[in-house]
């Protein structure tokens, strides 16, 4: 299987942008009911989210909360921006384009960082992972809604399958377990949920 690059990631999901929130919403319906409601509730504080897309979460946020959200994206970012500016949250909410395994921004700055259905496409997760704690302040919190490896084999099998294909054109893993990559990077995991024969996971983690 081919390794993808961010160059890849960020051609990708220039040509999807425009039909993305249509695809996502379909795919979570079907899949991955109300994990994006549950991620961002968990959100508390001064909240990084990684890989922010569209920006679907962001009208989802507490009001007490303020955002920086990071996209490789430009089109992407475009089109946050807009539903920024269209729902006002501009005192609330900044948006910047960067790399997520690359963080511009210091240490410990974070309350919680926010990842929904961003770490399968992330070209090098544990990089991602790592910076996810590095600006988290200790104690802070990852929350992360993901797909994932079927626990039922069949699927996964066939997860396995399509695999090859959604990497080439989406830029999508589809059998990652996102904990490795938290564990590793020193995060203690606090709680995960898994449904829909466990391909979709909801995982908070835990700065110590």
């Amino acid at each position: 299987m081919r390794t993808i690059t961010n160059a890849d990631v960020r051609r990708v999901f220039d040509r999807l942008a425009d039909r993305y929130d249509s695809q996502m919403q379909a795919w979570e319906r079907r899949l991955f009911p109300g994990s994006r409601e549950w991620a961002v509730g968990q959100a508390r504080g001064h909240v990084v989210e990684m890989a922010v897309g569209t920006g679907l979460n962001l009208p989802l946020y507490d009001a007490g909360t303020t955002v920086v959200g990071i996209e490789l994206s430009e089109r992407m970012l475009e089109l946050a921006r807009r539903r920024v500016a269209q729902a006002g949250l501009g005192e609330r909410v900044e948006l910047r384009q960067g790399d997520v395994q690359r963080l511009d921004l210091p240490d410990g700055v974070a309350d919680t960082v926010v990842s929904t259905f961003t770490m399968c496409t992330i070209p090098d997760p544990r990089a991602a992972a790592r910076e996810a704690y590095r600006v988290l302040k200790p104690g802070g919190r990852f929350v992360l809604a993901e797909h994932g490896p079927s626990s039922n084999p069949v699927v996964r099998a066939g997860m396995r399958l399509l695999e090859p294909l959604s990497v080439r054109f989406e830029a999508d893993y589809l059998t990652r377990d996102p904990r490795p990559y938290l564990e590793q990077a020193g995060f203690a995991i606090e709680s995960v949920a898994r449904a829909t024969s466990g391909i979709s996971f909801r995982v908070l983690a835990v700065r110590p």
